[in-house]
């Protein structure tokens, strides 16, 4: 368990300088803003009500935290894209109840206890991170406010008195804070992916946000209503919480663990389905087999962290290259991979498989002080169902392929097709 002076880091030595140019001015700059925002006149009075209901998603946040601790410990361990935690149930519930100085405070306290539990129970998450979250939440926050207000509705009571019109704006207000936490949240990311997913989330991930923006409406009901029913809140909450998991491990147990691609298993499953459905379509599919030249060089003079870190590098090239939706990019093992391309002719999976040869050979890793450059890999090609119409038999003749490549001088394509 740490020390409370390894918690309480110098400010030179914070983990936000660390971090690019670009995130360190955006981080500072979204804090002073929410911070602007924050100490901004509120029309709206704070009265013995509003404030116990301030402590009540408080208290009902925290207990809800613990309560999914385990559950979290995992999902952060096992999560390969960016993490989505539960804290909209009460944050969002306090858009539609708190006036911005009492949401401030409840955006501050959740988030506090969040910092609080990562260094003692989950992984060491710095400070400055927490902090920019933290901020980033408040201003999706005040956005959300923004539209509820331009309706006309100041909150969850005046929404019940409006009918339609309220029942709309409350909807807009969710459906803002969807779309700005989503915004905001990229500029804050040192590295910003290239697909829709790594950008914003798989389907999975955005509907575990509209769900728990859709709790905190019920919940902002409950507590405007009959605050004894927020209870009711925690039983399907709980449950979505490990639905998610669950959900997380399926998608683990078929992803490599050091480069986040489709370990062996889970893209045989992938390729053997493409294979059945373009066989009842009487279509085309591709495979590349890839190989890094010399990849042992690289673990013997750099190390094997060094390794690991252009496997990575590697792995991500291949995606950055390849089409994009549909394309399936898996580890074999080692230095190779392999990727599926469904629905590819054989004019074009050439033109994909040179692409990819050339990121990888203007890839730097940088490592320290220095950069691993000069990387090089050699690629098979075969095309069903001209190269076979099994799937060991395409693997088997892009092997070959790919033999012939290493065997005939490294960093080259060849198609299985020119060796008849």
């Amino acid at each position: 368990m740490p020390r409370i002076r390894d918690i309480l880091v110098a400010p030179r030595r914070w983990a936000l300088w660390r971090q690019g140019p670009r995130v360190v001015v955006y981080c500072l700059a979204s804090e002073v803003v929410a911070v602007v925002l924050t100490l901004r006149p509120s029309p709206i009075a704070i009265d013995r009500r509003t404030l116990l209901i301030l402590a009540a998603l408080l208290v009902l946040g925290v207990v809800q935290a613990e309560t999914g601790r385990r559950v979290e410990r995992i999902r952060r361990r096992v999560s390969g894209s960016p993490h989505i935690n539960m804290t909209s149930v009460w944050t969002f519930a306090g858009v539609l109840l708190l006036p911005p100085l009492l949401l401030t405070l409840l955006v501050a306290g959740l988030y506090a206890h969040l910092a609080i539990r990562s260094w003692y129970r989950l992984q060491r998450v710095p400070a400055s991170r927490t902090v920019s979250n933290a901020a980033i939440i408040l201003l999706s926050c005040y956005a959300a406010q923004s539209v509820l207000r331009a309706s006309g509705v100041h909150d969850i009571r005046a929404a019940m008195t409006a009918g339609w019109t309220g029942t709309f704006a409350t909807a807009a207000a969710g459906l803002t804070f969807f779309v700005v936490n989503a915004l905001l949240v990229l500029p804050a990311r040192r590295e910003v992916g290239r697909t829709p997913a790594a950008l914003f989330g798989s389907w999975s991930d955005n509907g575990l946000e509209i769900a728990t923006l859709c709790l905190g409406a019920l919940n902002a009901l409950a507590l405007a209503t009959l605050p004894g029913l927020v209870v009711l809140v925690f039983p399907p909450l709980l449950l979505l919480h490990r639905t998610v998991l669950v959900k997380q491990l399926e998608v683990a147990a078929h992803r490599d663990e050091k480069t986040g691609l489709y370990n062996t298993s889970g893209w045989h499953a992938l390729a053997e389905r493409t294979l059945a459905a373009t066989a009842r379509q009487q279509g085309t599919f591709g495979i590349l087999m890839l190989d890094l030249d010399h990849f042992k060089q690289v673990n013997d003079t750099y190390g094997h962290l060094a390794g690991d870190a252009v496997l990575r590098a590697v792995a991500q090239s291949i995606i950055s290259a390849v089409r994009g939706r549909g394309d399936a990019v898996g580890r074999f093992g080692g230095e190779e991979f392999v990727v599926l391309l469904p629905g590819i002719t054989q004019p074009d999976i050439g033109a994909v498989a040179e692409r990819i040869r050339r990121t990888i050979s203007a890839l730097k890793v940088p490592m320290g002080h220095l950069s691993i450059k000069g990387l090089s890999v050699s690629i098979g090609i075969a095309v069903y169902p001209n190269a076979g119409t099994s799937l060991q038999r395409l693997l088997d003749a892009a092997d070959t392929a790919l033999y012939h490549a290493k065997a005939t001088g490294r960093n080259k394509v060849v198609h299985v097709a020119d060796l008849v």
